[in-house]
């Protein structure tokens, strides 16, 4: 574990020395307890490495790899509930929600969860400098697609709550960019390139982009291109490539040619079928980490089509256009933390208690009182610092053991709905069958890291003529500027002498090198554990000073606070048409989130969709699963 310091907020934007302390969560047991004996007790404050932090995962890690056995059977029971929820993420925050929805708001419920905040990957970040509040987001971004990609369930929840979709339109602003002549710009990085180059004015539009496409502030392509460093016949394929691509599956009926493109990777069709050298295919490399988590050499030539990336107009294809979509449901619904607000609303509507106000805007500014989360008058309570280490099922109830502050607990309820992460619940149950333990583990979570660095100023930005940047073999393959979201009295800084929250996101894969997806999760997740906070402030203060070389911008003046959010568990894994049979994976979907007994299995994973939309939607089955 790494031996890093706690400090109050009001120390972070203090330095000491070049690289400022890593302000963390993960005190020893003792301090969780003291922590919590004071209101100051406030998780979204902390700065440093947030996400997945230390003191969250150690009991799990001792169960899982080194098959450590708890003495679960000799624990006494101290609670009974109605029901009790693994996890308080979203999925799990929903499964409480419908439970009390379908019987009763009388009926008790304690949320068990094994971070110091609730909401699991929906995480909110929160800085004060100055006096000012700067709110950012630690992991799920956006409410995506909530006309056309949320069903009745997942829909009917956010309408519950009080979520009004139109907010959005008037709260995004997405000229406010290309009103200033901000573009977007690619940087290459000397390590792989060969000197380190910004070239802005980049013209690439896709799904799930927060930008209008006809106000991207774009070079024409040849002119974009011109300027990569590259070799003159490696940019000329890449123009024609983009603008005149060829039927590079020619002669192919077109339910062949989709068979193909299930079976390659986009980095393989870049260079086996349109003939691009492996140096300009490494420009696509970095482009599906936001969205995938992946590299190109995971993710299929079919979904990058209908993702909207570019070489399969001269296939005859009927292609899913990003534009189509963006122009019934664009990307723009946005709470400035992300989808924290989803978990802070649902908390509040479980524990009115907990936090003041009814609305959409006001949940935007709300304190929430952490000491009104687990009070014994409360039907509904969340139990935060407390690692679920085994869970039984018996004829008329399960009984969770769960550790918390170095001290073995258990608790009782009539029913039990696992909201945690797939692959820990052979660990968790041993007693499952095998197959479905088997079926389980087959849910290789995508790891990710998603940071915000709070800067003084964003004139280094204006001067240089960006919002946004894609770094093709960075470490962070993005870093883009704030979402420009005004909504509950939280506005986002509109002149470039204000402090901005500058967005920076990282997925550690080991692309080009045989590996399958899983494989690759597995060892960026060893990677992302063993990386101390040091380094990767190392690295984010090295990258951004790189990109925004020739402006005024000084690392050591103006990062003015870092909060690195990581996730060695992020994304739920999808089934993926390069590694994965269909039938058996649709069968493994199934049998990995059959109920037993009286336990049921939500959130994401048990979706096989890293969505929202899919966490919520099966909390309401798993609630219907243990009627």
């Amino acid at each position: 574990m790494l031996a890093l310091r706690q400090y109050s907020n009001d120390y972070a934007p203090r330095f000491s020395g070049r690289y400022w302390p890593a302000i963390v969560a993960g005190m020893a047991p003792i301090d969780f307890l003291r922590a919590q004996q004071f209101s100051s007790y406030y998780p979204p404050s902390l700065t440093g490495l947030r996400g997945s932090h230390p003191g969250s995962f150690e009991a799990a890690h001792a169960l899982g790899r080194e098959g450590k056995g708890f003495q679960a059977a000799q624990t006494p029971v101290e609670e009974t509930y109605d029901l009790v929820v693994v996890g308080g993420g979203i999925s799990g925050l929903s499964a409480a929600w419908f439970y009390r929805r379908k019987h009763g708001a009388d009926k008790s419920i304690l949320i068990l969860e094994n971070h110091d905040d609730f909401g699991g990957h929906a995480k909110r970040n929160e800085f004060t400098l100055s006096g000012r509040l700067i709110i950012g987001y630690g992991g799920t971004e956006t409410i995506d697609s909530p006309r056309t990609g949320y069903g009745e369930v997942a829909a009917g929840l956010l309408k519950s709550l009080g979520i009004d979709l139109d907010r959005f339109t008037a709260a995004f602003d997405r000229t406010f960019y290309a009103s200033r002549n901000l573009s977007r710009g690619v940087f290459f990085n000397k390590e792989n390139w060969g000197e380190d180059k910004l070239v802005t004015g980049d013209p690439f539009w896709m799904a799930d982009d927060d930008q209008l496409p006809n106000r991207l502030n774009a070079r024409p392509l040849k002119d974009f291109i011109a300027d990569f460093p590259l070799a003159e016949a490696d940019k000329a394929a890449l123009v024609a490539f983009h603008e005149a691509p060829i039927d590079y599956l020619k002669g192919m009926a077109l339910d062949a040619k989709e068979k193909i493109l299930a079976r390659t990777s986009y980095r393989d069709y870049l260079i086996k079928h349109a003939g691009l050298s492996e140096r300009a295919a490494q420009y696509f490399q970095g482009r599906f980490n936001d969205l995938f988590a992946s590299s190109s050499d995971t993710v299929s030539a079919l979904a990058a089509m209908n993702t909207g990336f570019p070489g399969f107009d001269g296939l005859g294809m009927n292609t899913e256009r990003a534009t189509d979509k963006d122009a019934d449901d664009p990307y723009i619904c946005h709470f400035p933390d992300g989808n924290a607000s989803i978990a802070r609303l649902l908390v509040r509507n479980l524990i009115p208690g907990a936090a003041p106000g009814t609305t959409m805007d006001d949940i935007v500014l709300a304190r929430f009182d952490y000491s009104r989360l687990d009070e014994a008058t409360s039907p509904v309570r969340i139990r935060l610092n407390s690692i679920a280490v085994n869970v039984r099922n018996f004829d008329d109830h399960a009984d969770v053991s769960y550790v918390k502050g170095g001290t073995l607990r258990k608790v009782r309820g009539r029913k039990c709905i696992l909201a945690g992460y797939n692959m820990m619940i052979p660990f968790l149950c041993p007693e499952l069958p095998e197959e479905q333990k088997l079926a389980l583990r087959k849910n290789v979570k995508m790891p990710l890291i998603s940071t915000n660095v709070v800067v003084r100023t964003w004139k280094a930005f204006l001067e240089l003529g960006i919002h946004e940047l894609y770094a093709p073999t960075g470490t962070w393959a993005r870093v883009k500027m704030d979402f420009p979201v005004k909504l509950g009295g939280y506005q986002h800084p509109k002149d470039p002498s204000e402090t901005m929250c500058v967005h920076m996101y990282c997925a550690p894969t080991t692309p080009n090198q045989g590996l399958d997806a899983r494989d690759q999760s597995r060892l960026g997740r060893q990677r992302l554990l063993e990386t101390p906070f040091e380094k990767l402030e190392h690295d984010i203060r090295d990258q951004l000073s790189r990109q925004l070389a020739g402006s005024s911008f000084d690392e050591g003046r103006d990062i003015q606070g870092i909060t690195v959010n990581r996730w060695p568990h992020g994304y739920a894994y999808s089934p993926n048409s390069l590694f994965d049979d269909p039938n058996e994976m649709a069968h493994a979907m199934t049998v990995a989130r059959r109920p037993f007994g009286n336990v049921a299995i939500a959130n994401s994973d048990s979706g096989w969709e890293p969505l929202t939309q899919a966490a919520i939607y099966q909390a309401w089955r798993a609630v219907g699963e243990i009627d």
